[in-house]
């Protein structure tokens, strides 16, 4: 089944999907409260920074979006009063009445740093005019938004937006029960440091999205990482925390920290799950990026395997250590437009797993770009993962859930790990679906929305007690030179579109004719019967342009001496 295919099936899988549960955006640049019950309906709050990604060192204005709406509908109240808190740790830093006719209140935020003040409140001030029907709650007249200007994003870390509804569709109609909501927004903070290693001093930074971070060491016999921070570990706060982000900035000139390697993520001792790990290689030019995106579920983890004790600590302590490199093989494909697959969304895949992974569950990455190259963030997706040959549906992740909810699984950086069940050597099509980008109700995006397939093959698993390969003999002196053209019978060969005994006849046509200069003769041993498996992984290898024309007639070469191919004699059989 080919690429469109595979679409086609999936578009029609789709028909009766809705949505999965949100990942409400914790600590980042919005929030959607859990919804509370009005009358019989379900409402809530979702607060939004625009920018979205503010750094502490730059910001000087910043818009922030609250609504109140019915999550079924999507529908804002109109004419509604909001009391609103802003928090950072222990410490107030706002807290006013404000009015909005249409439901949607929209506050323009302005730090003022350089507070002398101990209750950091006392230093803020309030910009608009009072309502008369709403007592002491400002509102914007025309075009102009309200002004909270005080000590707020002066400093990077987690914001708490209190947000208490007490009056809605009227300014006299008073909440007997006033809802009152927490949601969380984010303004990082970055951390420069230096990696002292192997006589070198590498630039490097920590960008934290939670809390400041401090003690960064770097140990050079280990390769590791390490730096920590505040948190509270209290199960009822953890239960709150959506995701803890940060991350780490090193030069792509450091290869100890290069893309092309797999890495372990740590959180006071306990190793985190693989999803946890996101490298990012494509937002700067000059820069990689590790991710930490620590989600409740691990932070839960974390505590169960420690204990009570760890629950008051009140610090969280990150560690991350390279492991070995890794080559990829990858697949990209462009999104179509499920209803036209002729039509193109300007979404593209990436997906791309570890070469010579065996079966079982194999971390497959997915990465999601715009029509410019850039990383879709907060992208929504799902997926279906079909038997290639047989057509049987092996997994599918869409996900259903209730109206107002966002769908799909949430992809933070743009960039998930997918650890996926290979039973089988095979090839394996993997449906993808982008919903979109965003939160439903905050600020949910469709126009990359698309579906696509990528192919996933895998090789056999090694045999339990596979012996070392043998050594291939060296190259003449002065190094050799294939001929492009036999790249992609090896691929062949390599893929199983071509036989053992096909491939050996028509390398030992050509090393007759000279076009592969192979320079070794029989050796005066038994004959073997059999390709070793190191020789057809070596010709993978050279179709794909991972090693050199030498390292490919290395193995050639030793068929040869061993009487596998029998130059002038036809192949063996």
């Amino acid at each position: 089944m080919n690429w469109r295919t595979g679409a086609i099936a999936l578009a029609a899988a789709l028909a009766a999907v809705a949505a999965v549960p949100d990942s409400l955006g914790h600590g980042l640049g919005g929030d959607v409260a859990p919804p509370l019950d009005l009358g019989g309906r379900d409402v809530t709050v979702s607060t939004q920074l625009t920018p979205s990604d503010l750094s502490a060192d730059d910001v000087t204005e910043a818009a922030m979006a609250v609504r109140f709406y019915d999550v079924e509908t999507n529908e804002d109240f109109e004419r509604v009063t909001y009391r609103i808190e802003i928090w950072r740790g222990e410490d107030l830093i706002a807290r006013n009445l404000f009015f909005d006719e249409d439901g949607r209140l929209d506050v323009t935020l302005r730090p003022k740093p350089g507070c002398a003040e101990a209750d950091l409140w006392k230093c803020t001030r309030y910009y608009g005019s009072e309502h008369a029907l709403a007592p002491g709650a400002l509102y914007a007249q025309g075009q102009d938004n309200v002004v909270i200007h005080g000590p707020i994003f002066d400093q990077g870390g987690l914001y708490n937006v209190k947000v208490g509804i007490t009056a809605a569709t009227s300014a006299r109609t008073i909440l007997h029960d006033p809802l009152s909501y927490d949601t969380f927004v984010s303004v990082a903070d970055v951390i420069p440091f230096t990696i002292r290693a192997a006589e070198a001093e590498v630039p490097a930074a920590i960008k934290t999205y939670y809390d400041e971070v401090s003690n960064i060491e770097y140990d050079e016999a280990r390769e590791s990482l390490s730096f920590e921070m505040p948190f509270d570990w209290s199960p009822e706060y953890v239960e709150l925390v959506q995701i803890v982000h940060e991350e780490v900035q090193v030069p792509k000139s450091f290869a100890t920290y290069g893309s092309e390697r797999s890495y372990a993520g740590y959180v006071d001792g306990v190793r985190l799950d693989k999803r946890v790990l996101i490298v990012d290689p494509y937002t700067y030019d000059d820069l990689n990026v590790i991710h930490f995106l620590v989600t409740t579920a691990e932070l839960q983890r974390i505590n169960a395997e420690l204990g009570p004790e760890h629950e008051k600590s009140g610090i969280m302590r990150f560690e991350l250590v390279p492991e070995e490199n890794v080559q990829d093989n990858e697949f990209e494909f462009d999104l179509v437009n499920p209803s036209d697959t002729d039509e193109l969304t300007g979404g593209r895949v990436h997906v791309s797993w570890a070469y010579g992974a065996v079966p079982g569950s194999v971390p497959v990455e997915i990465a999601f770009f715009g029509g410019s190259g850039e990383l879709l963030r907060d992208a929504r997706y799902g997926y279906v993962l079909v038997d290639h040959a047989t057509g049987a549906e092996l997994a599918r992740e869409l996900g259903v859930a209730e109206p107002g909810q966002s769908p799909g699984t949430l992809a933070t950086e743009g960039i998930d790990i997918l650890p996926l069940d290979l039973p089988g050597a095979g090839a394996y099509r993997l449906d993808v679906l982008l919903y979109g980008r965003g939160t439903v109700g905050l600020d949910f995006d469709d126009a990359h929305a698309g579906i696509g397939t990528a192919l996933i093959e895998l090789g056999a698993a090694p045999p339990a007690q596979a012996a070392p390969a043998p050594a291939a003999p060296a190259p003449a002196a002065g190094g050799v030179t294939v001929p492009g053209w036999v790249r992609q019978g090896a691929g062949w060969w390599a893929d199983g579109a071509i036989d053992d005994a096909a491939f050996a006849a028509g390398i030992s046509y050509l090393i007759e004719q000279g076009v592969i200069p192979v320079g070794a003769e029989r050796g005066g041993g038994a004959a073997e019967s059999q390709i070793p498996p190191w020789v057809k992984e070596t010709a993978r290898w050279w179709a794909d342009g991972l090693v050199g024309d030498a390292e490919f007639v290395g193995g050639l070469a030793y068929l040869v001496q061993n009487g596998i191919i029998e130059v002038g004699g036809g192949a063996s059989p």
